[in-house]
C-alpha cells in the first residue's frame, strides 16, 4: 500500500494545470477553425468582413472559455450540472415566450449583452446532467425501467421545446447525445432496439399525418423530406440548395478549382454558403483532397477525445468526455451527410467551420469539459 501511494501523482494545481492540458487537441481545434477562417475569407471575396473577423474573435473567446472550463475542478461541474440544465431549460421556455425569429424560426433570446440560441448549450447540458445522474446511480439500477424514466424525461423535455421552435436538427442532436450517454452508462441494448423500432413507427406516423389537422411536422420540414427522397422534384424550390451543393462538390474534382476560384459559391448560387453549406465551398475550391483533409482533422480530434474518456477512471469524467465527443461527431456527421444528399437537410452547422457564435462557443465549452476530464483524471 505504501508503494502504491508513493507512486501516484497528485492532481495538478493552479497554473500547473496548463502543463497537463491535451495540447495536441488544442492544436487540432485551432487547425479546424483556421480552415473555417480561410473559407469565410474566400467567400467574402478576399475580405475579413463580414464573416472572418467575427469568427476569429469568437474562436479566441472560445479558447479562453475552454481553458477556464478545463482549469476548474471537475467536481464543481458535477455539482452544478443539474442547475446548469435547469437554467438552459428556462432559456428554452423564454425563447417560446419572448424569443425573436430569424430565417422562419424562433430560436434566439436577447440577454442584453448577447443574443443566445439556447438549444446549442442544451446539447452540452444534457450530457452533463446525465453523466452526473449515472455517476450517482448504482450500476445495478442502470437498466431498471423505473430509473430509466428520469433520463428519458430529461431528454424529451428540452427536445420537445426545441422541436417547437421549430429546429428538428438540434432536437435530434439533443436526443442522440443523451441516448449516447445512456448507452455508454450501460443501459441494456434491448431498450435501444425497441426505440429504433419505435422510430420506424413514428416515421410512418409522421408521413401519415401530412395534410391532416394533427400534422406532426411543419410544411417546410415535409418539403425537406421530399427533397431528400427526390432532389429533382423541385430543383428551383425546396431542392435548390441540395442540387447546387452537389454541383459545387462535384465541380471541385480531386484537387478543386483553386483557393478563391469557386464559381458556385462566389457567384451566390448557393444560399447559406457561409453557414450550413460551407462544406460546398471547401469541396469546390480544394476538391476531394481538401474535404478529406478536413475529415481527417475531425477524426483525429475524435481519437484524442475518445482516448481521454477511456483513460479517465472517474465515472462522471469518463461519461462527460465520451458524451461530448459523441456530440461533436454528430455535428459533422449530420452536416456532411446532408450536404452530400445522404441525409435530410436539418440545419446543423459544420463544427468550428460554419459561421455562427452560439454553436462555436458551445463546442468550445464541450472541449473544455473534455480537457477538464483529462487534467483532473485520477493519476
Amino acid at each position: 500500500m505504501t508503494y502504491l501511494i508513493s507512486t501516484q501523482r497528485a492532481e495538478p494545481r493552479g497554473l500547473r494545470k496548463l502543463l497537463h492540458l491535451n495540447w495536441p487537441l488544442v492544436l487540432l481545434l485551432t487547425a479546424i477553425a483556421c480552415v473555417g477562417f480561410l473559407t469565410l475569407f474566400s467567400l467574402a471575396g478576399g475580405s475579413a468582413e463580414p464573416w472572418m473577423a467575427s469568427q476569429v474573435k469568437r474562436f479566441g473567446l472560445g479558447l479562453c472559455v475552454m481553458l477556464a472550463v478545463a482549469m476548474t475542478p471537475i467536481w464543481v461541474w458535477q455539482s452544478v450540472s443539474f442547475l446548469f440544465y435547469l437554467g438552459v431549460l428556462l432559456l428554452l421556455v423564454l425563447v417560446d415566450l419572448i424569443g425573436f425569429a430569424g430565417g422562419g424560426a424562433q430560436r434566439w433570446v436577447d440577454l442584453g449583452v448577447i443574443r443566445l440560441q439556447p438549444s446549442e448549450p442544451m446539447k452540452i447540458a444534457i450530457v452533463m446532467v446525465l453523466a452526473a445522474y449515472y455517476d450517482w446511480l448504482p450500476v445495478s439500477r442502470v437498466s431498471h425501467p423505473l430509473w430509466l424514466a428520469i433520463p428519458v424525461a430529461l431528454i424529451l423535455l428540452p427536445a420537445a421545446l426545441i422541436l417547437d421552435q421549430p429546429d428538428l436538427g438540434t432536437a435530434l442532436l439533443v436526443v442522440a447525445g443523451g441516448g449516447a450517454v445512456m448507452f455508454l452508462a450501460g443501459v441494456h441494448w434491448l431498450y435501444f432496439a425497441t426505440i429504433l423500432g419505435g422510430i420506424g413507427g413514428l416515421v410512418a406516423l409522421v408521413m401519415e399525418s401530412r395534410g391532416t389537422p394533427w400534422q406532426l411536422l411543419k410544411d417546410y420540414q415535409y418539403r425537406r423530406i421530399d427533397t431528400f427522397l427526390d432532389p429533382t422534384s423541385d430543383p428551383l424550390g425546396a431542392g435548390y440548395n441540395i442540387a447546387q451543393a452537389k454541383i459545387a462538390l462535384g465541380s471541385g474534382g480531386w484537387s478543386g478549382r483553386g483557393y478563391m476560384q469557386g464559381t458556385q459559391t462566389r457567384l451566390n448560387f448557393l444560399p447559406e454558403k457561409h453557414t450550413d453549406f460551407i462544406l460546398t465551398a471547401i469541396g469546390e475550391e480544394l476538391g476531394f483532397l481538401g474535404t478529406a483533409s478536413l475529415l481527417g482533422l475531425y477524426m483525429l480530434t475524435l481519437v484524442f477525445g475518445t482516448a481521454t474518456g477511456l483513460r479517465t477512471a472517474d465515472r462522471f469524467g469518463s461519461l462527460l468526455a465520451l458524451g461530448m465527443v459523441t456530440t461533436f461527431f454528430l455535428y459533422f456527421f449530420i452536416n456532411m451527410g446532408m450536404v452530400m444528399g445522404m441525409l435530410p437537410v436539418v440545419g446543423v452547422p459544420l463544427p468550428l467551420v460554419s459561421y455562427g457564435g452560439s454553436a462555436m462557443i458551445a463546442l468550445m465549452v464541450a472541449f473544455g469539459f473534455i480537457q477538464c476530464a483529462h487534467v483532473h483524471r485520477p493519476r
